[in-house]
């Protein structure tokens, strides 16, 4: 095969995520340069587009240093990493201006990192290049055939990098709002809405990842609570799980992740001659990377009440002391479980749809309630209805339920909250009291559902105009004269009551 030793794009990084977005690249009709500290992988990435392309023309040309890689680039440079997210980010840059970038070419990080990095990052490496950013999702089919991208940074750069990521992201049908989908090495989707769409400036389009994978952690938690229920509580074997779940899909709740846990609820090995759903030996206890987490911080730093999403990251911390959970199992008890039958089982079954659905719906309020105050928070202006648009196909919470969040924004582009909207507002109404029905069954089976309970709470807490907290800011007062608003006085005025006096006198402050 010929060489062609000006490439459209420099590649760094041919990990899992890297390797398939050079394919996806190449399939799109771009050269690339690839390089990689393992040269293995460079030569397994070469390996596999001569496989898949069959062309005279070589696709992927390897490099064996930063230096080759500039030095078979077109100028100005477009370089896209794939690196883990923190140091090995900083490295690669060192690295680069040690080689000889310059000023006008744009390093792009593909990578998961923290929001506030990527803005000191464009800040330290203003003078030596320009540095872009585009949070990637969908995990290895996605990088290959088509991921929803998040990008953000210099507004010029992205009319460089615009029509790449549209060639290359996830394609929806513009009528229909579902996936076009592209499953085989060659093949190009041209038609379309593309799953991207410039989010903002530097940071912006890591902050709206991180929010994804928030609502991520939410859905997953969501699913397997349901999936626990159904176990534990009704005694269901996988395939009649698998089965409810393959129902549930072909409804409000048709996502990716309710798609892959059908399959994983499905597949069997052979273990003694006897075959055994792989979910029953996989061991209960849950890895996280860190964006879940972040998530939950920045609701906790901007003020913004997401408790499914934290609880989602709180199931995953507490599966992991299995050992303290193994020895509170054999102390503590809980109640006896009844089980349902007929009529009964069956009701219960689609309380519990309604509770899912219900839950996830508050979910995605949360997520994108967090996302708006980080838009006033820090100056962005973020296009809500186009940000759902581009987690419809690609991403891992791509969902037919988005089309749905894309509608509410573009009927209220200042919505403040999807429980706002006249349509989730409907649905909500139309399915509470099966939701309370089933988290009551639930709590009487003993069975923790952190994340579809809390949703729940969260649901009465924002439809109840009046809270307890006016106990809590006389607590607060009484015990550190922090002051209150009153009901009956304009708002903004301070008061504050001599508690330990006899008269106990309200002062204004």
């Amino acid at each position: 095969m010929t060489q062609n030793t000006q490439c459209d794009i420099g590649f760094i990084g041919l990990g899992v995520m890297g390797k398939n977005l050079v394919l996806n690249l190449a399939d799109n009709g771009y050269s690339i340069a690839a390089f990689d500290l393992d040269n293995e992988k460079v030569n397994a990435a070469i390996e596999q587009d001569k496989l898949e392309s069959q062309q005279d023309t070589a696709r992927v040309i390897g490099c064996s240093s930063y230096t080759e890689l500039l030095s078979k680039l077109k100028a100005p440079h477009l370089i896209v990493l794939s690196v883990p997210a923190g140091a090995p980010v900083d490295q690669v840059c060192e690295s680069l201006i040690g080689a000889g970038v310059q000023p006008d070419d744009i390093v792009i990080d593909t990578g998961n990192s923290l929001w506030v990095d990527t803005v000191a990052r464009e800040e330290k490496y203003k003078n030596n290049f320009i540095l872009f950013s585009s949070a990637v999702s969908g995990g290895e089919v996605g990088a290959r055939f088509g991921p929803a991208l998040m990008p953000s940074g210099s507004a010029y750069a992205w009319t460089r990098i615009k029509p790449i990521w549209e060639a290359i992201s996830a394609k929806v049908d513009a009528t229909t709002g579902k996936p076009i989908e592209r499953t085989q090495p060659g093949e190009v989707v041209n038609e379309g809405e593309p799953c991207t769409a410039y989010i903002g400036p530097a940071g912006a389009g890591h902050y709206v990842k991180m929010v994804h994978n928030g609502i991520e952690y939410a859905d997953m938690q969501i699913i397997c609570e349901a999936y626990q229920v159904l176990r534990d509580g009704l005694m269901l074997s996988t395939d009649e799980i698998a089965d409810i779940f393959e129902q549930w899909n072909n409804g409000p709740l048709d996502s990716y992740l309710m798609e892959i846990s059908v399959d994983v609820l499905r597949h069997k090995i052979d273990i003694d001659g006897k075959q055994v759903p792989v979910v029953d030996v996989i061991l209960d206890k849950a890895g996280q990377k860190g964006t879940g987490l972040w998530t939950a911080m920045s609701t906790l730093e901007l003020g913004t009440p997401a408790p499914t999403i934290a609880q989602a990251v709180y199931a995953r911390s507490i599966s992991s002391m299995k050992d303290i959970r193994v020895k509170a199992a054999n102390l503590l008890t809980g109640p006896q479980v009844v089980a349902l039958t007929g009529d009964e089982k069956q009701e219960f079954i689609n309380n519990l749809h309604d509770a899912v659905y219900c839950s996830k719906i508050c979910a995605y309020a949360q997520g994108f309630q967090l996302m708006k105050q980080a838009e006033n928070e820090h100056g962005w202006t973020l296009d809500f209805s186009s940000i759902a648009k581009i987690w419809r196909a690609g991403c891992i919470i791509r969902a037919v339920f988005l089309q749905s969040i894309t509608d509410a924004f573009e009927r209220d582009q200042e919505l403040e909250n999807l429980l706002l909207d006249p349509y989730f507002v409907e649905q909500l109404n139309k399915h509470q009291l099966n939701w309370r029905k089933a988290i009551a069954t639930i709590s009487l089976m003993g069975i923790p559902t952190g994340a579809l309970s809390s949703s729940l709470s969260y649901f009465d807490s924002m439809r109840c105009n009046v809270l307890p907290a006016n106990l809590l800011q006389g607590q607060r007062d009484y015990f550190g004269a922090h002051t209150f608003e009153r009901t009956d006085k304009a708002s903004g005025k301070k008061y504050h009551v001599e508690w330990a006096s006899a008269d106990k006198a309200i002062k204004l402050v």
